[in-house]
């Protein structure tokens, strides 16, 4: 039988934090952990829509517990103040799903300077998940799920001699890269937890072709060219819906049968049921994973702590 949101086991006194919660992936993903019982920290930037979509899953979960903090992923300090306000109100987050992102927009800055998309996608997740590392590993047994795209695959690894993509930038080019780089993320999380002996896990995660904002906000913003064009068309007639296209990161974050190092994503690349498919692209991995954790560090001025850990986590 296919998994659904009806597989989630009861996540009361959890506590979940969702980026990009107050719309498609994010806001069906906030409210499936809502409506099993854990208590969901919505981070989002644009709080007005926050607002709104915290009042479309309460109206489906009369319940619902909770909590709005904002976060502009294109900002270091919106990231740093965002993952202090979340770990000083929660000693311990059971789960982070890190959602939200950008696709093929034309050539922005971050700012902090950074490439729009790898900075959104990548940089701010980055500096989100470092501060709620505490909180992570305070947990009995914490899930970081990072979400990508089938972008990953036609995506390189950053340079570290060129993270901004300074006179090669294409919409798409950048896309694949901030997706390659989740990708990457994810699994480098999850060789720390494992070298350390530490409880979370890390896990990778892609809606596949999904309709929601996504394509439309790509177009709005004067990108994507022919590639966003037919993006947007498949995913308006083609695409799963965002409570479908939401269900491998959700697998991913609760199903009690996931480990850390899998990815899950539909059955059929970009379609179907969510299911684990193999990890592919490991030629190389180790050292792309090297990569950009050093870029990383060095453009965020933040290092992955795992010794603020409290003592009883190792």
């Amino acid at each position: 039988m296919s998994w659904t949101s009806g597989d989630i086991p009861d996540l009361t006194a959890r506590v979940a934090v969702v980026t990009g919660a107050n719309a498609g992936l994010g806001l069906e993903s906030a409210k499936a952990l809502a409506g099993a019982g854990a208590h969901v920290v919505m981070a989002a930037r644009d709080q007005d829509r926050a607002r709104a979509a915290r009042g479309e899953i309460v109206a489906a979960h009369p319940g619902a517990s909770l909590e709005m903090v904002e976060l502009d992923l294109g900002s270091l300090e919106s990231a740093r103040t965002a993952a202090a306000v979340i770990a000083g109100t929660h000693p311990t987050v059971d789960i982070l799903i890190n959602n939200a992102g950008l696709m093929a927009l034309p050539e922005r800055r971050t700012a902090d300077g950074f490439e729009m998309q790898f900075g959104v996608n990548h940089l701010g997740h980055w500096v989100l998940t470092a501060g709620v590392v505490p909180s992570l590993l305070a947990a009995e047994a914490a899930r970081v799920v990072t979400v990508t795209s089938t972008a990953h695959h036609f995506g390189r690894r950053v340079d570290p001699d060129n993270p901004n993509l300074e006179g090669t930038y294409t919409p798409w080019k950048g896309y694949g890269r901030s997706k390659l780089a989740n990708y990457h993320f994810a699994l480098g999380l999850q060789r720390e937890f494992e070298r350390r002996e530490l409880p979370a896990r890390s896990l990778v995660a892609h809606p596949g072709l999904s309709n929601t904002n996504l394509q439309t906000h790509t177009m709005d913003q004067g990108g994507g060219g022919l590639g966003g064009a037919v993006s947007l068309a498949l995913a308006t007639r083609t695409g799963m819906t965002a409570a479908r296209g939401a269900l491998p990161q959700l697998r991913a974050a609760t199903d009690p049968a996931a480990r850390g190092g899998q990815m899950y994503a539909p059955r059929f690349i970009n379609t179907g049921a969510p299911v684990r498919r193999p990890i592919l692209r490991r030629l190389g991995l180790r050292r792309a994973i090297e990569t950009l954790w050093e870029v990383s560090e060095r453009m965020t001025g933040v290092a992955l702590d795992f010794d603020m850990a409290p003592p009883s986590a190792s």
